[in-house]
């Protein structure tokens, strides 16, 4: 059996480089620092949760700027896949292509499938420095971060802090 190591609520977010269709790279967590981050791993393009988590995070935007939350998206799929599936549904958050599953999976923890291989389902919401807060993790098709529930955890967390101080 293979050792995984999962992110914990703490752990800071591993270094990881995002391929950005026709745009260069960004680095994680530094891309999203002085945000709250999502970062969701997703199956890739041909899998309809994660489409349906992809638009309804699109459809999320307003609440999750107001928020103070950046989304960034990663999968396995090429460049040209990555850049069809933002135009067929409207994408305006940074989207990822041709990740490395294994290194990736190494770094995150999340799990990967082999034939074909590609990362499964995982999120993560960090604070403004790039720490863990949420890490959702999923050995399937189901079981992944929702955007309503991201933002109530943002506005909570925040709400909290300044009752606090």
């Amino acid at each position: 059996m293979t050792e995984i190591t999962l992110l914990r609520p703490g752990d800071r977010f591993p270094a990881i480089t995002v391929a950005l269709p026709g745009q260069g790279t960004l680095q994680l967590p530094g891309a999203l620092a002085g945000h709250y981050g999502v970062i969701l791993l997703y199956r890739g393009s041909w899998c309809p949760y994660c489409n349906a988590q992809l638009r309804a995070f699109q459809r999320a935007q307003a609440g999750l700027a107001s928020a103070g939350a950046q989304v960034v998206a990663l999968s396995v799929d090429d460049e040209a896949t990555t850049q069809t599936l933002i135009a067929r549904h409207g994408l305006h958050f940074r989207v990822g292509h041709s990740a490395d599953a294994r290194a990736v999976a190494a770094a995150t923890g999340a799990f990967v499938s082999d034939n074909p291989l590609y990362l499964q389902s995982t999120g993560f919401v960090l604070d403004p420095a790039g720490r863990v807060i949420v890490s959702v993790y999923s050995s399937g098709a189901i079981g992944r971060l929702v955007p309503d529930d991201v933002i109530g955890l943002v506005r909570y967390i925040k709400e909290h802090a300044t009752a606090g101080a």
